[in-house]
């Protein structure tokens, strides 16, 4: 190997160990000593010092004199702080989408909450002419929607409670779901199954299913879904269909920076 190869490797080499050194620190919360660090990296305390003070040099942590730890520094706050500005939910979700669009054969959607409704922000469209008909900048109600009964399985308890309390539930179609006990036993089901369905609540003759994309704090902050005809997603394939849009969520969620709650992982 020349020198030239040997010393990019290095680097590389000290910028994984740098690298793996921060994320324990960040895991930490109360910052770690020397030789914590120097334990939890696998690495020798000369090397693991060494890459501290390179990486103090630059603020990314710094040390704590009187109590001997290292911790995460202002200028990893600054990149963190950048991620949090640059976290756009559509753009984040929509190699997600068009992946369930081509694997189902389905419309794929992005929904958020606002004012007791589900809002649809992003869609791929089926390739089929007969799809789905909420389009981007639709409504639709959230106890009677994939979408909307995603995002209110996933909500606080407390939240949803009064959510539910509040809320009208208006019969859409002879299969909506307008007791609120059964509504509310049907959530629960969901929130332990991992996505929703809605099975020709919203509109006869269409289906759908949808899971949430939580934040950092374990809150559903959108609902990815897949929906179609009933004709070509009957009753046997929600559970395929549940599984897939489950998966993306959860893979979009940890690019997000969010974290499912125990439960839903």
């Amino acid at each position: 190997m020349s020198d030239a190869k040997t010393r990019s490797s290095g680097q590389v080499r000290s910028l994984t160990r740098a690298l793996t050194l921060l994320r324990h620190l960040a895991e930490s919360g109360d910052g770690m000593s020397l030789t914590e660090l120097s334990e939890s990296a696998s690495l020798p305390p000369s090397t693991t010092h060494r890459l501290l003070t390179t990486l103090e040099s630059e603020r990314f942590v710094r040390p704590d004199p009187q109590g001997g730890l290292w911790r995460i520094g202002v200028a990893a706050f600054f990149v963190g702080a950048a991620f949090a500005r640059s976290r756009d939910k559509l753009t984040l979700t929509r190699p997600y989408l068009r992946r369930l669009m081509e694997v189902s054969g389905e419309t794929a959607n992005l929904f958020v909450e606002s004012d007791g409704e589900a809002i649809c922000i992003g869609q791929i469209e089926s390739r089929h002419a007969m799809r789905a008909i909420t389009g981007v900048g639709g409504r639709v109600l959230l106890h009677s929607s994939g979408a909307g009964k995603a995002l209110l399985a996933h909500m606080e308890p407390a939240r949803r409670q009064r959510t539910l309390a509040t809320m009208a539930l208006p019969r859409e179609t002879q299969r909506t779901i307008v007791d609120r006990g059964r509504l509310e036993s049907e959530l629960d089901e969901m929130r332990a199954l991992g996505y929703s369905v809605d099975d020709e609540e919203h509109a006869l003759g269409l289906r759908c299913v949808a899971a949430p994309l939580f934040d950092d704090l374990g809150q559903a902050v959108a609902a990815i879904s897949v929906s179609g005809p009933s004709a070509r997603i009957p009753v046997e394939r929600l559970p395929v269909l549940g599984r897939l849009v489950a998966q993306a969520a959860l893979e979009a969620t940890r690019d997000y920076g969010g974290a499912a709650p125990v439960a839903a992982q």
